[in-house]
């Protein structure tokens, strides 16, 4: 899939290193599109890949004394979703960031990955735009800031130029008379692309709407403003009946894309919809605080801490698996999964769909649960990670293990070991989680027997009977 792999410790190391690799090197951060597509053959020409996820500084969100949020550019959707100057400042981007995948794909996904792809259907172009964030873009000729809503052309589509990096993200945070809300409807409840996706800002002064955003995401190749619908609310009383009455415009805003999701009919009624179901819960005074305060992150006790001192261009894996450390001199071309499975012996992960969907390959990567098929080896170099082998003491078996055989939570077994890692970090994040947080914390894992029944109450009975680690 790749020739050559470096781990950047830098931004002026990863600029220098696209400039000298000129149309055959590409970023990565968290991958988890990036993988598959080269793994569908995609980049045939591509002979490095430059990791960023470790060069100091990216990974942080901050807020300035202007009231400007930066967010860095591998902060990862789990990130947001769990800062808490996000969640005050800019609601409906944690509310589009936990809608994206799983939580093992928001702790390796980023936003300014999710943005670069450039799908219509991505969930955190619409509230971004909606915010009118900037992206601020580096070269080795200098630095430059565009407008998000000026950043594509078309589908998969951008002004990016070869050899610049996108470093920030930048907008100003919401004022005390403003209410957001992201809305999403998909075919399931997670794991799921978005057929249509809203998000609305609206400014209110003494009752009245004073300005409105309203953006909409995988209706058209490029997220839109809903003008005539922005129009209708403006000067407008702050309430329901205003709601349903500026909703009625939103199909005179968009002419749908029909695709294997979804028809242009279909799009038209949900994205109507939606911005009516929208303004009318931005009504009700409570809706702005509907930002859970400790959201399921698979993140255990601490906070990730994944930068680098310096970059490594060495084929050498030096990794440290279960407390023990290993040195791979092959499977450098290979994932994390299969690095693991074939070059450590360590079978237990298992590849179930291979594109980070089903779970089975769930491990602890610098403290965090991540789909290892979608990470490749290289990344593994100077990190450490846990696997199913690593959960137990190796005399008894961990609580969550325990619980699954007390309660027959194994019928094939092939998704089991995915489950129990879910589980593991849930409980070292959540002494006693309730039932949304189970259901949660293994969003992104599958059970090919359906056997869920006995999962969940396996999950259950170790937080009611205090067995945890």
């Amino acid at each position: 899939m790749w020739k050559n792999y470096t781990n950047a410790a830098s931004i002026d190391e990863a600029l220098h290193l696209l400039a000298e690799n000129s149309g055959k090197a590409k970023l990565i951060s968290g991958g988890t599109d990036l993988v598959l597509q080269l793994e569908n053959g995609l980049f045939s020409e591509n002979e490095l890949l430059i990791d960023i996820s470790r060069i100091p500084g990216l990974d942080e969100i901050n807020l300035d004394s202007e009231g400007n949020l930066h967010i860095g550019a591998t902060v990862t959707h789990n990130q947001v979703v769990g800062s808490g100057l996000i969640q005050k400042n800019a609601p409906l981007l944690a509310q589009a960031c936990i809608s994206v995948g799983s939580p093992q794909i928001r702790n390796r996904g980023t936003v300014v990955g999710n943005l670069v792809t450039g799908s219509p259907a991505n969930d955190t172009i619409s509230p971004l735009i909606a915010l009118d964030a900037s992206l601020v873009l580096r070269s080795l000729e200098g630095e430059r800031t565009v407008k998000l809503s000026q950043f594509y052309k078309g589908v998969r589509k951008t002004v990016l130029q070869p050899g610049e990096i996108v470093t920030e993200v930048v907008f100003q945070g919401l004022a005390a008379n403003q209410r957001s809300l992201f809305k999403k409807y998909a075919l399931r409840k997670a794991q799921a692309i978005s057929l249509v996706n809203a998000s609305i800002l609206l400014t209110v002064s003494d009752g009245q709407i004073t300005a409105a955003s309203i953006t909409l995401g995988s209706v058209t190749p490029v997220i839109i403003h809903a003008v005539r619908t922005e129009q209708a609310l403006i000067g407008q009383p702050f309430n329901v009946e205003t709601a349903t009455r500026a909703s009625t415009f939103v199909k005179e805003d968009i002419s749908p894309i029909s695709d294997i999701r979804s028809s242009a009919d279909y799009r038209n009624k949900i994205a109507s919809l939606l911005v009516r179901r929208g303004l009318v819960e931005l009504c009700d005074a409570d809706t702005q605080a509907a930002v859970n305060p400790s959201p399921v992150l698979l993140w255990g006790k601490s906070t990730p801490n994944k930068k680098i001192q310096k970059t490594n261009t060495s084929s050498v894996i030096r990794t440290i698996i279960n407390g023990k450390p290993y040195q791979f001199e092959t499977g450098q071309e290979k994932t994390l999964l299969h690095l693991i499975r074939e070059e450590a012996g360590l079978i237990g992960s298992k590849e179930g769909c291979g594109e980070g969907e089903c779970g089975a390959c769930t491990v602890f990567l610098d403290g965090v649960a991540v789909m290892s098929c979608l990470v490749p080896a290289p990344r593994a170099d100077g990190a450490e990670i846990v696997t199913i082998e690593g959960v137990s003491n190796g005399e008894t078996l961990h609580p969550v293990q325990q619980a699954f055989v007390n309660e027959g939570a194994v019928q094939c077994g092939y998704c089991t070991p995915g489950f129990v890692m879910s589980a593991v970090k849930l409980f070292e994040e959540k002494q006693s989680p309730d039932i949304d947080q189970i259901k949660m914390a293994i969003t992104g894992n599958l059970c090919r027997c359906t056997g869920y029944y006995k999962i969940v109450k396996a999950i259950e009975s170790v937080a009611e009977e205090g067995l945890q680690k």
